[in-house]
């Protein structure tokens, strides 16, 4: 009898506690919710490394306009972007580690209490610069594809196999967000602080970015419509762009990884001697007698030396990387207050009002660029005949150009960008290369081709075919 009621106990106890059972899967030490300023941070991190990653798996752009080249393994030199499958990583990295962290940073930010003018100040401020962070990742994707998912995009429920969006469309789209979310900052108030790791929660400095972002997408969609670009290139101008380099957006890296610079992660700590400047990029610094060169590379038998281009080059045999690049705390920087001023010369040359003489700007492009890199001299270089605006080339776009090809160094994104709607510098496609001009885009992901295969495919037939050599839409000469 003793033991059936012992027995009985045991059982009545078990039912007990399995009666209902949901709760045994129940994570109890993890969140169930990542805080919105957690996700933000991310999202910040994975975007800048991605951009000033010099990993050939993700980003060749320094390849491809022609400032670096490979020693042994040559194949990205080259333009082959599909054994390593490039495209899918850069995609990947933007639509997953990035805009969807910053997605659902918006909508749990959306959830969180915020009480009193000072909070809910800070709160509209954070979902300003949400939005506009979301706009430069798309603009990236855009000047990386042309079409790309945006209206269904990453909406996996309701949009598991998104349509592409047609680029100009988006570009009209982001930049109208960008002119919203810098009227809605409010200076008065704070917004992510030290979560942020590009302006510190700074609302006036995301205000100039967001202004300057809205610059640089009007003047690339110029020659495509004039009347619009230059409308929204003063407005840009008028709510404030960049005016110094205080301005600069960049991420501080630390000294111990994960949270160094990609750079010296890619270069340094690697032990790899993977990459060395060109001779392209190289030999147009020295026709110029150019003091950058210090900063930008090391010296080889007194002088500076670059790679054939493409070619196996003996790391030994040539100028190297510099070692302020290599500095594992080197900051990455998306945007300058440089670029800024070589587009308002451009914005002069095409006729638009923003003020000052596209002299004067590109003037001010160089100079910026010399204090970035602290290289001395520049009063001497600006008034060499193949400097100075007046003399230096045959167009406005040659000058321009050429000069901002050299100032965006390390910024290989940009500096394809550059190129691609001035088509200046010349460059030369590599002899061994399969192409025999440089990419103007990236070919869709494999993965898109394989899993979205019918809308990727609609897309490729829009833009003029999945090539390499297939312009975007702004991109007209």
């Amino acid at each position: 009898m003793k033991k059936s009621i012992i027995l009985f106990g045991v059982f009545a106890l078990l039912i007990s506690c399995t009666a209902d059972i949901t709760g045994l899967n129940a994570i109890t030490k993890e969140p169930t919710k990542v805080p919105s300023t957690y996700l933000f941070s991310n999202a910040e991190k994975a975007m800048v490394d991605q951009m000033v990653s010099t990993n050939v798996n993700y980003n060749v752009f320094r390849l491809f306009t022609q400032q670096w080249t490979e020693t042994t393994y040559t194949d990205e030199s080259n333009y082959d972007v599909a054994t390593r499958t490039i495209p899918d990583n850069h995609w990947t990295v933007l639509y997953r580690d990035v805009l969807k962290d910053l997605v659902t940073a918006k909508k749990t930010l959306q959830t969180e209490p915020a009480a009193g003018a000072d909070e809910v100040g800070a709160k509209a401020n954070k979902e300003a610069i949400i939005d506009i962070l979301i706009a430069y990742n798309y603009s990236i994707l855009v000047d990386t594809f042309g079409n790309v998912p945006y209206t269904e995009a990453l909406d996996i429920e309701a949009h598991p196999s998104p349509a592409y969006d047609d680029a100009q469309t988006i570009y009209r789209d982001l930049i109208a967000k960008l002119g919203a979310a810098s009227s809605k900052l409010d200076v008065a108030y704070t917004s992510f602080d030290t979560a942020d790791l590009i302006y510190g929660g700074d609302a006036a400095s995301w205000k100039k970015f967001a202004n300057s972002l809205r610059l640089k997408l009007a003047i690339n969609m110029d020659d495509v419509d004039h009347a619009y670009a230059s409308t929204e290139a003063l407005a840009a101008v008028t709510d404030g762009v960049f005016t110094s380099a205080s301005d600069n957006a960049a991420l501080k890296y630390l000294s111990a990884q994960p949270n160094t610079n990609p750079i010296y992660v890619d270069v340094v700590a690697s032990g790899r001697n993977d990459f060395i400047p060109t001779d392209t990029f190289v030999d147009a610094m020295n026709a110029l007698n150019d003091p950058r060169r210090d900063s930008y590379f090391t010296q080889k038998s007194g002088g500076f030396i670059g790679g054939i281009n493409g070619s196996n080059n003996n790391f030994a045999s040539f100028s190297h990387i510099g070692s302020t690049l290599l500095d594992p705390t080197f900051e990455g920087l998306i945007m300058d207050y440089s670029e800024i001023e070589f587009l308002l010369a451009e914005a002069v040359e095409r006729g638009i009002a923003v003020g000052g003489t596209a002299e004067d700007h590109y003037n001010a492009g160089i100079t910026a660029s010399f204090a970035y890199w602290n290289a001395p001299g520049v009063a001497a270089y600006l008034a060499q005949p193949s400097v100075a605006y007046a003399t230096a080339g045959a167009s406005w776009k040659e000058k321009i150009g050429n000069q901002a090809w050299l100032a965006l160094y390390n910024r290989g994104f940009e500096s394809w960008t550059s190129y691609r709607r001035l088509d200046f510098p010349v460059l030369t496609a590599p002899s061994q290369a399969a192409l025999t001009e440089v990419p103007k885009r990236f070919t869709y992901p494999a993965n898109e081709e394989t899993l979205n295969g019918s809308n990727a495919s609609a897309a490729s037939a829009a833009i003029g075919g999945n090539t390499l050599t297939t312009k975007l839409f702004w991109d007209k000469f």
